[in-house]
């Protein structure tokens, strides 16, 4: 297993996109830190660059790399290697790749600029959600053979998680304005990823005043001890049930 991480790690990052979006990162973090006056308004201006094109950027990028590695996997598989330990390696190796390029493009400036509590979480956001596109990633281009369906699937799923989650959760809560709905709305933000990240931050930036009741019912609970342990327990399964399901699916298939 190690060698083959060392491979796809190496390879990954002698790749001209990685070293492109790197670059893109340091380049946009550092330009927001520096029209700023003030490091939180800063932060605010990057959250969405972060909340996008980090997980649009992991579930292309891995997509596109495990269809291009089709060979070199059915290769591994004819050897006595095991179909799980394979599957894992790529995964590890894909994670540990864009989790670099995410702390070199964004995570530096950030820790120069604002090394505060929303700094750090803000790097821990975009760690999670590097692990949990490119785990859906892995997940869509073993579910199908097809390299365009599985393009197709990953971008559908970026823009389900990005886009429209946000509308159908709006409907939903204008369609039954007249109850209690803010309690709710925290298990709403367990189903995606992006949404809870982007809650995390905005606390610790104490936007949360802004936010009316709703935004003093999330900060009850996020701003605790087991809040925090809730998002943690979120995030990790968003990371480890799509790679199950990716095990699962590739030790039955047929290649």
């Amino acid at each position: 297993m190690k060698k083959i991480i060392k491979y796809v790690v190496l390879d990954i990052l002698r790749n001209r996109i990685v070293l492109a979006y790197t670059v893109f990162l340091f380049i946009i973090s550092l330009s927001v830190f520096n029209l700023e006056d003030n490091a939180a308004k800063g932060l605010l201006s990057l959250l969405n660059i972060i909340l996008i094109i980090v997980p649009l950027i992991s579930i292309i990028f891995s997509t596109i790399y495990v269809y291009n590695s089709t060979e070199f996997i059915e290769l591994l598989v004819s050897q006595p290697v095991k179909r799980t330990g394979l599957l894992l390696s790529i995964f590890t190796g894909l994670a540990i790749s864009l989790l670099l390029a995410f702390l070199v493009g964004a995570g530096l400036p950030i820790l120069i600029y604002s090394a505060s509590g929303a700094g750090f979480m803000m790097i821990f956001v975009g760690l999670a959600l590097t692990l949990v596109f490119v785990s859906l990633a892995v997940l869509a281009s073993v579910i199908t053979r097809d390299k365009a369906k599985g393009i197709g699937v990953a971008i559908l799923l970026w823009f389900y998680f990005a886009l429209i989650y946000d509308g159908i959760i709006l409907f939903i809560l204008f369609q039954f304005s007249d109850y209690p709905m803010e309690k709710v709305t925290i298990g709403f933000s367990a189903l995606n990823p992006i949404d809870l990240g982007r809650i995390m931050i905005l606390l610790k930036l104490d936007i949360a005043a802004m936010m009316g009741y709703t935004g003093a019912v999330f900060k009850d609970f996020f701003g605790g001890f087991w809040g925090i342990l809730y998002a943690l327990l979120v995030m990790l399964l968003w990371v480890f049930l799509p790679v199950w399901l990716t095990v699962r699916k590739f030790n039955r298939k047929d290649l």
